[in-house]
């Protein structure tokens, strides 16, 4: 198990060399800066290191100032002070902003080693208090998927920095609330946050909603009109189903991620917009930039923290806690007769597919809630649902079932088949199978997990291949 990562602060260049090849002779990951700004510059690139120490006494800022610049960034990152004899009140006003130990100077190998220990120890004993559930403040963001958790994880830790975000995954699957979940977690909390679907509009009205017009730029435009990038100025823009933007759009939006300005429609000047842009997605974006519909360096633009978000199917976990979530919800709204969900529906919505993800299980809690009526519930889940077990189907459908769900389970069984057969054909290499049937290496190894039956396992000639079959 790696050492935690360190980062120190201290303008002694002596000081710093002793102190990093003593944490380097520890174990841990160590680097050091001679004042606060490359330590924020750090920061910002989306570095989260393990704990910092920090000085108080700097040349150009004191450490009181860089704790400021600390918690300003939204992360809580433990901090030990490092002091020198007479800084007793800066020490305690330190303290005071959240830092969480000190040590006086001149210290000993053995000092430094139980400071960290100590507040490595503390910071541990506090996550093991966190509940299961993670429900992240105003965001809704519910999960006890060790997955999602991960992925929030990930989320949080670039939340303060101003790189794009990509987020991908099926139609209610909760990207708008995983792009709250980072808005929340960002230095730009208290502003805005605003939200656009590129699909929901046609291309000229998308392009004023997003860019804004000046009066007389077309017909009907009476008045100047502010566009979404600049009410979300100082907070986060979501661009929801960016793969859905006209060519003509991705060139427009490329131009204002490159430069940070724009022009509104029918405006002869230029303004400088800063706002944090996360884009969501529910296509294959990667097929789009290969079949030449979406911009490959609008694509590596916004593709620089990607979470692809699992489908609610592959987190039954997740189903109670997000119940009980929606329960407390809509409950006050609707003042139902029915305060909990009976164990026999429970038991179906923990065993359906869930094809719409979360918005379907969201609107599924409100018709609960509205007609308490479960059973009627009970038979519109089961009619749409089929029982199958991946990858042959071996159980039977059940006997109620719609044309769709059987349509759904033929498509399955020819998808299946297909893989297989050209998995026999290249010997098992799965890149090659991917390029073979034009699909994404991703998109074919979520299949297989998914199947996770012998005819898609990988062959003995591709095991003993190792990773050199895979790289090419």
């Amino acid at each position: 198990m790696p050492k935690p990562s360190v980062l120190l602060v201290d303008d002694d260049e002596t000081f710093r060399t002793w102190v990093t090849l003593l944490l380097r002779d520890r174990g841990y990951a160590a680097d050091a800066f001679e004042n606060g700004d490359q330590l924020i510059a750090r920061l910002a690139s989306g570095e989260m290191p393990s704990i910092i120490l920090l000085d108080v006494q700097l040349k150009e800022t004191d450490g009181i100032e860089v704790m400021r610049k600390i918690k300003t960034t939204g992360l809580t990152i433990p901090v030990i002070m490092l002091s020198g004899l007479g800084h007793v009140r800066t020490v305690v006003e330190a303290m005071k902003l959240g830092a969480s130990d000190f040590l006086t100077k001149p210290f000993d190998d053995d000092a430094l080693d139980e400071a960290i220990n100590k507040v490595l120890a503390s910071v541990s004993a506090r996550q093991a208090q966190v509940p299961t559930t993670s429900v992240s403040d105003d965001s809704g963001f519910v999960t006890l998927n060790p997955e999602m958790r991960r992925l929030a994880e990930i989320v949080r830790r670039v939340a303060h920095t101003d790189v794009p975000i990509l987020i991908a995954g099926e139609s209610g699957v909760g990207k708008e609330v995983m792009a709250r979940h980072a808005h929340i977690h960002s230095g730009r909390r208290d502003d805005v946050f605003v939200k656009v679907n590129c699909a929901a509009l046609p291309r000229e009205l998308l392009e004023s909603e997003l860019f804004g017009y000046e009066r007389g730029a077309f017909t009907g435009a009476t008045a100047d009109k502010p566009g979404k990038f600049e009410l979300a100025h100082g907070g986060t823009l979501l661009l929801d189903e960016i793969g859905e933007m006209s060519p003509l759009l991705q060139a427009k939006l490329l131009h204002v991620l490159q430069d940070g300005t724009l022009s509104r429609l029918g405006g002869r000047k230029t303004m400088r917009v800063d706002a944090r842009i996360i884009a969501a997605t529910n296509i294959n974006i990667e097929e789009a930039v290969a079949n030449g519909k979406f911009r490959e360096d609008l694509y590596f633009r916004l593709n620089v923290i990607r979470v692809d978000l699992p489908p609610l199917r592959e987190r039954r976990e997740d189903i109670p806690a997000l119940c009980s979530y929606f329960m407390t919800k809509f409950r006050a709204r609707y003042k139902p007769d029915a305060q909990e969900i009976p164990p026999e529906l429970m038991d179906a919505f923990v065993g359906y597919d869930w094809p719409g993800n979360i918005r379907q299980l969201e609107n599924c809690i409100k018709r609960f809630l509205l007609l308490p009526d479960y059973h009627a519930l009970l038979a519109d889940l089961r009619s749409t649902d089929v029982s199958v077990q991946h990858p042959k189907f071996d159980n039977p459908v059940e006997q109620t079932v719609s044309l769709l769900a059987v349509g759904a389970v033929a498509a399955e069984r020819a998808e299946q088949e297909l893989v297989r057969r050209v998995l026999e054909e290249t010997r098992g290499n799965r890149k090659m199978a991917a390029r073979k049937m034009n699909i994404c290496y991703k998109a074919l190894l979520n299949k297989l997990k998914r199947w996770s039956g012998p005819e898609t396992r990988t062959t003995s000639q591709e095991t003993s291949q190792g990773g050199a079959s895979e790289a090419a």
